[in-house]
């Protein structure tokens, strides 16, 4: 074993605010540490090297999302694919061994070593960019960590969080496996300190246009979202609202915008004006994993039951984006199979903040804006007339169909503590297992309730 190994994916162009530079360097797949990061310019290609693998297939490539889509439903969704794997999840059954979960949690830790390595050389980076490198950065392992804990320790509000195992801390690259590296789970509570401490610096210091890659307003959005996870909804409302008060972005005018598709067939396209933060995926770089399961112009395996196109209003825009193939029906939002990954969306942001300034009432709003305000923004762009009065059901419901899909069900049933068929929303199958492999190798992991 190579102990000062580690990986790099090289991309040609490195976009650098909203300017492209040309990295004149040998394409490579591995660099010895002593060589990789000794200039900015290894810096700045290792930092797109974790976006890179931060958008693995099996991480914000999609499949975390569209798995917690299988795990969190009952009856809404159909699945017929013959991956044994997503199966399980589906099934609520899954073994210590399943190799999707197992990928995801690889996966997530290679993104988390990759911006370890960067944040372990700041010092060789240009003055005029350090912040911006370290807010990436940070960025990512704060969003890393966040999905991680979420899908492989208890919810926030089952239990004690600050007892709860979550996952463990690698806050100092790994060059090699020593007794020291085989560390404990963190507790749920550490974890969620960790991905916010890294997204509020994010946000401090990165810039407010940065191409496609992670912004101030990404920062903002990831951290609107932790802390709806944790029912903080005043620091939920504030994230939200200086997303939406940055008028960086605008909900597209109808909803299918939104996720838009080629009329000549999958090409790619670039990010919306509503993509808070996008994976970017083409012909050779990427695969969204929405696309993959969800589209019947690809594997097609999940279908849209009569249980969840019922809960649409008649006129509702949102319903006449689902089609009907081959006797099944499957939602339009994942059609470009080279589509970008849409992981935030400004319409979450509204939601965001109505739902929790409606728990917050009767304190006065944050941004000055009503959640019936925000709520009828969302269904006037749909095509629904404005609602006169709101209730904390009409708002769930309207994230439910606005969000519907896009990894959100898992996660909005364990803070909401609904329960999945005869399942409570705290049943230990509703965690994903510590993958075995991981255990073999670091006795200090310990299992996961029902496992």
């Amino acid at each position: 074993m190579q102990n000062k190994i580690f990986s790099i994916i090289f991309l040609a162009i490195l976009m650098l605010g909203n300017s492209c530079k040309k990295l004149e360097t040998t394409p490579t797949q591995s660099i010895d540490e002593s060589v990789a990061l000794n200039t900015n310019a290894d810096v700045q290609v290792a930092l797109v090297g974790s976006y890179s693998d931060l958008g693995s297939a099996d991480f914000y490539g999609g499949l975390p999302f569209v798995a917690a889509e299988l795990l969190g439903d009952f009856n809404e969704i159909s699945w017929s694919g013959t991956f044994q794997g997503l199966t399980q999840i589906k099934n609520k059954a899954i073994p210590i061994d399943n190799g999707f979960v197992t990928r995801t949690w690889l996966s997530g830790y290679r993104a988390i070593n990759d911006v370890n390595n960067i944040l372990g050389a700041l010092a060789v980076v240009n003055a005029n960019q350090k912040d911006r490198v370290e807010g990436e950065a940070n960025f990512i392992r704060g969003a890393a960590y966040f999905d991680l804990v979420r899908l492989f320790g208890k919810a926030w509000n089952d239990g004690a969080p600050a007892s709860n195992p979550g996952v463990p801390l690698i806050l100092t690259p790994t060059r090699g496996i020593t007794d020291a590296d085989q560390k404990p789970r963190n507790t749920v509570a550490e974890v969620y300190a960790q991905v916010i401490q890294d997204l509020t610096n994010a946000e401090a210091k990165l810039p407010v246009s940065n191409g496609f890659f992670a912004t101030k307003g990404s920062a903002a959005a990831m951290l609107a979202r932790v802390y709806l996870q944790k029912g903080d909804y005043a620091n939920a409302a504030a994230a939200a609202n200086r997303v939406i008060a940055s008028a960086r972005y605008s909900l597209r005018t109808s909803y299918a915008e939104a996720f838009p598709v080629s009329p000549a067939g999958p090409a790619q396209i670039s990010n919306t004006t509503e993509d808070v933060f996008a994976i970017q995926v083409n012909a050779t770089q990427g695969v969204n994993s929405f696309n993959v399961h969800f589209s019947s112009n690809n594997r097609g395996d999940i279908d849209i039951n009569d249980s969840h196109l019922n809960l649409y209003e008649a006129g509702d825009s949102r319903r006449d984006l689902f089609y009907l193939d081959g006797g099944s029906v499957y939602t339009g939002k994942f059609e470009n199979a080279y589509g970008n990954v849409r992981l935030v969306r400004l319409a979450e942001m509204y939601l965001i903040r109505a739902e929790s300034n409606f728990r917050l009432l009767p304190a006065a709003p944050v941004g000055a804006v009503t959640p019936l305000a925000d709520i009828n923004r969302i269904r006037n762009r749909a095509g629904l007339p404005s609602l006169v009065t709101l209730s904390l059901a009409q708002i769930l419901k309207e994230r439910k169909l606005e969000l519907a899909f896009e990894g959100f069900r898992l996660h909005d049933v364990k803070r909401l503590q609904q329960s999945v068929g005869v399942l409570p929303w705290n049943a230990p199958s509703l965690v994903y297992p510590i993958p075995d492999r991981e255990r073999r190798v670091n006795p200090n992991l310990t299992q996961n309730e029902g496992y």
